[in-house]
């Protein structure tokens, strides 16, 4: 059986820094029938939904991985760790079950394919849990 990621805010799950969701309708349809693994890379680092909004400082999750940059939350309080280890317990679950692909949350730190926020804005770059993905070579799809 081939198994899927999909950031689970997308399929309609509570797990967004806010408590809500956002449920992504066309892939609910696209993923009909498939044998999908909903998972939230934030809760598995450790953080409680809800939870204050975080924003990667000084580059994007690759530069997250790489040491040469970390998260920041709204009330001042370094989650690099926790972003990290969810990227890393994402990462194990693919490995595990040989997962090739992974639908994330657009503009999210932690899940953003091509886009991540800073400073209220988007911009051009890579989440934590997303790069480490990437970095294990999984293909990444970009939705919500």
């Amino acid at each position: 059986m081939e198994y899927i990621i999909v950031s689970a805010c997308l399929l309609g799950m509570k797990t967004r820094y806010d408590s809500e969701s956002r449920p992504d309708e066309g892939l609910l349809k696209a993923l009909e029938g498939k044998a999908v693994v909903p998972v939230c890379p934030e809760q598995l680092g450790g953080l409680p939904t809800p939870r204050s909004p975080a924003e990667i400082v000084g580059g994007d999750g690759g530069d997250v991985l790489d040491g040469t940059a970390g998260l920041i939350n709204e009330d001042g309080e370094n989650v690099t760790e926790q972003y990290i280890r969810g990227a890393e317990e994402v990462a194990h679950l693919a490995e595990i079950l040989r997962i090739k692909k992974a639908y994330l949350k657009s503009k999210s730190p932690a899940c953003g394919v091509t886009r991540i926020k800073k400073n209220g804005r988007t911009i051009k770059g890579i989440g934590v849990c997303a790069a480490q993905l990437a970095r294990a070579g999984l293909e990444l799809i970009e939705a919500g």
